[in-house]
């Protein structure tokens, strides 16, 4: 198989099978990412993925569902998405679905038929760093888009029955700031079809912009338990069906819920952390944290 430089696949892709599409980053501009900070975009050649597939059709003849490797493979142009879409279908006869990383930007430059045409390819569950759903905190991440951006988009993938996931990242507005945040994104939010929302919580690493603008005096983190009332507010606000996970390593806490049916569950069990374990101990865990992948 052939991977190259970071290789990186969300917790809930666990069981799917992996190839590389491509590496790197076609963005790489998101104040408080380092992952793909010294890798160039690249589109993984046609001849090593058919090697790659082939590898896999011998291993896993069945596999139904195959997870493309790279920060966002879907920034490829439609013809290099369909070609790659029909070579897994020539190699893998049982595979329904392909799944990858996605930005708003590699939507936004695809007509609404070609989305439809990828769809029907078996292209379906795409992972989009939205992040936030508020304007001043995608800004000061970098994001390079707004809440409308993203609204308009995924919108177009609602109309092609693309299945998507969104992430929320609680700490990223900064202090004192979360509250709106929240807010805003659940009011963004509940205005998608997100299957599920996947959390994570700002995590600052000396090699990342937001970094550097903490050391400076530009940017004070919140509390650590600032950060879970921001996620109880952004719960509680919520006004969608859909499967929340916050229970990667860069959250103090980890909890899933299904919402609404275990919204008041999950906003108790935030609230019983908040009340019983110290700040001291959170920030402690924080800083344990080496790299999120």
């Amino acid at each position: 198989m052939h991977f190259t430089g970071r290789t990186w696949r969300p917790p809930y892709e666990a069981h799917s099978v992996i190839i590389q599409a491509a590496s790197g980053c076609t963005y790489g501009k998101c104040r408080f990412c380092s992952l793909y900070k010294e890798e160039c975009f690249r589109m993984s050649p046609m001849d090593e993925f058919e090697e790659d597939l082939a590898e896999i059709k011998s291993c896993q003849p069945y596999a139904r569902r195959i997870f493309w490797t790279g920060a966002n493979p879907f920034a490829m142009n439609y013809e290099n998405l369909k070609l790659r879409a029909l070579t897994v279908r020539d190699y893998l006869i049982k595979c329904q679905t392909m799944a990858m990383f996605a930005g708003i930007r590699d939507i936004k430059g695809k007509e609404a038929w070609q989305l439809k045409k990828l769809r029907a390819m078996g292209i379906n569950g795409l992972t989009i760093g939205t992040e936030s759903g508020d304007d001043a905190a995608l800004a000061l991440a970098g994001k390079g888009y707004t809440a409308a951006d993203i609204l308009e988009q995924c919108r177009k993938l609602d109309e092609a029955g693309i299945e998507y996931y969104v992430v929320y990242m609680t700490g990223l507005a900064g202090k004192g700031r979360g509250y709106q945040n929240a807010v805003n994104s659940a009011e963004l939010f509940s205005r998608l079809n997100p299957y599920f929302i996947s959390v994570d919580s700002l995590t600052l690493f000396p090699d990342t912009e937001l970094y550097r603008m903490e050391q400076e005096g530009q940017f004070v983190p919140a509390g650590e338990k600032e950060r879970l009332e921001e996620l109880q507010v952004f719960i509680k606000n919520l006004q969608i069906r859909t499967h929340l996970f916050a229970n990667s390593s860069s959250n103090f806490y980890p909890v899933t819920a299904y919402l609404p049916k275990e919204r008041d569950f999950v906003v108790s069990e935030l609230q019983h952390i908040i009340d019983t374990v110290s700040e001291e101990e959170m920030v402690q865990y924080r800083r344990s944290l080496k790299s999120l992948g």
